[in-house]
């Protein structure tokens, strides 16, 4: 009975058995070290950016340790796995080459900065947050689609980081956190045009004149990196009329997150002010006019 059971564990004597059986325990042992690690950044480390980037870091040390582990316990082994390795690397890079564009746009991410966690983004037809940065994939919090406005809709997109050199990325956030923003009003053709754009002015730089000053330096910062123009800043207002009523385009400065809640805010101001002049700032309205109906029509 003895050396039946002796039999039945001889495979336990199998030296490559026993190497990966050290690497096992290994790698758990490297896992719960990390475990506890992150634990702790995360009751030590107050902000969460601080937290994830902490977590991030110690994810990517713990890795480094299991790759080491692996080369120390088949250190004597190496020139054979390197054989074999040369002979499969062609098969593995053909059927692993999404797997390996996306650890290469990784490694891009990471030394130029191409995006980061926190910036808002549209990736393809993606547009988002992005909420973490991972080896291979990359995930996005969504805003709009069926939503109106930049409001998160609850959807999470993960893209392969092979998105940095396939599909165009639009960054809403990076080195120049603003965008401009433009809302229309109509006025009826009787309203006193130069009061309603005195006025319209008025509130455009009540509203949106601190965005302007800071971005200002922001956009000179730019302009010193990158060829561009001189741009106007500060709140513009410009009207067009015709034979139906007076068309003021207000443009001006908004952060990229706060693009709706500005709009609510620089429409409530106008008509608040619009209501002080009555019949002087009138809006317009669309009508229809029919004429020459017979009793018959």
């Amino acid at each position: 009975m003895n050396e039946e059971i002796t039999e039945g564990f001889k495979w336990l004597e199998n030296p490559m058995i026993q190497r990966l059986g050290v690497l096992f325990l290994a790698i758990v042992l490297i896992l719960i070290v990390f475990y506890f690690v992150k634990t702790g950044l995360n009751k030590t480390l107050k902000t969460s950016e601080n937290k994830y980037k902490g977590r991030k870091l110690a994810n990517f040390v713990s890795y480094i340790f299991i790759v080491i582990a692996a080369l120390f316990v088949f250190s004597d082994k190496l020139g054979n796995i390197g054989v074999t390795l040369g002979l499969a690397g062609a098969g593995i890079a053909f059927a692993l080459q999404e797997v390996i564009i996306s650890f290469a746009g990784w490694i891009k991410i990471i030394l130029t900065n191409h995006v980061s966690v926190g910036q808002r983004v549209k990736i393809g037809e993606v547009k988002g947050d992005i909420i973490d940065i991972g080896i291979l994939s990359t995930t996005i919090m969504e805003i709009g689609d069926w939503v109106n406005g930049d409001l998160y809709n609850g959807s999470i997109a993960n893209i392969s980081n092979s998105f940095v050199f396939k599909d165009h990325v639009h960054n809403y956030s990076a080195e120049y956190p603003f965008l401009w923003d433009e809302i229309t009003v109509p006025l009826r053709t009787e309203s006193d045009f130069k009061l309603a754009k005195k006025v319209f002015s008025e509130v455009l730089e009540e509203v949106c004149g601190d965005y302007a000053k800071q971005s200002q330096a922001r956009w000179m910062n730019l302009a010193n990196k990158y060829k561009v123009e001189e741009a106007q800043v500060r709140p513009m207002v410009h009207l067009v009329f015709d034979e139906n009523w007076i068309t003021f385009t207000l443009r001006y400065i908004v952060d990229y997150k706060s693009r709706r809640s500005t709009k609510d805010r620089i429409f409530t101001r106008l008509l608040e002010e619009i209501q002080k002049y009555d019949d002087i700032i009138m809006i317009a309205t669309s009508s229809i006019e029919i004429t020459n109906v017979t009793p018959e029509d």
